[in-house]
């Protein structure tokens, strides 16, 4: 299993709309409204690196209103 947050900035006003959008992809296990630097807060679970990357890059960063994001991978050690 591999986890991530991912940092989202979205146009403003947006917020909910984005939460509600990544709520509805099955990798997403939970996603936040923020204040701060980041507007929206991500948490990405997938099988693998690779599924990992594909959520974020085609799945997350394309979603409409999403202006930037950040990918924070979690390490197991």
């Amino acid at each position: 299993m591999h986890k991530g947050f991912v940092l989202l900035n979205c146009d403003l006003g947006a917020e909910e709309y984005v939460v509600e959008e990544l709520n509805n992809i099955p990798e997403v296990t939970n996603a936040y409204v923020t204040f701060g630097a980041y507007d929206v807060v991500a948490i990405v679970n997938a099988d693998t690196q690779e599924a990992f990357e594909e959520t974020v890059s085609i799945k997350v960063r394309r979603l409409s209103r999403v202006l930037s994001t950040m990918t924070l991978n979690v390490i197991n050690s």
